[in-house]
């Protein structure tokens, strides 16, 4: 299993169309229903986001990134960005009902 943490913050005016290309992509995941993944996306009230992914594969291969709208997400997200995003494995330290115990 493996965890990842992407963080970025979007330029102000650009922080709704980018809400709404991540609300397509779960919809496209509760869609396709894939199994061996896990994903969440918080947006902080200074338009930063952060998506959280659990993978079940050990090298963390995900197929997420083959979804229609997550290469729509993807396409122009550093145009969006006035932080570009950054890529960092994850531990969970603490859980207290948030996440579901492995």
């Amino acid at each position: 299993m493996r965890r990842t943490l992407i963080r970025y913050k979007t330029k102000p005016e650009m922080a709704e169309k980018n809400a709404a290309l991540v609300a397509a992509v779960f919809a496209e995941l509760k869609a396709a229903n894939p199994d061996g993944v896990r994903y969440m996306t918080l947006r902080l009230e200074d338009d930063t986001f952060i998506h959280m992914v659990e993978t079940a594969a050990d090298d963390g291969s995900s197929p997420i990134p083959k979804l229609a709208a997550f290469q729509a997400f993807q396409d122009g997200i550093r145009d969006r960005c006035a932080e570009p995003p950054v890529v960092r494995s994850a531990v969970i330290v603490g859980n207290y009902r948030m996440l579901d115990e492995p």
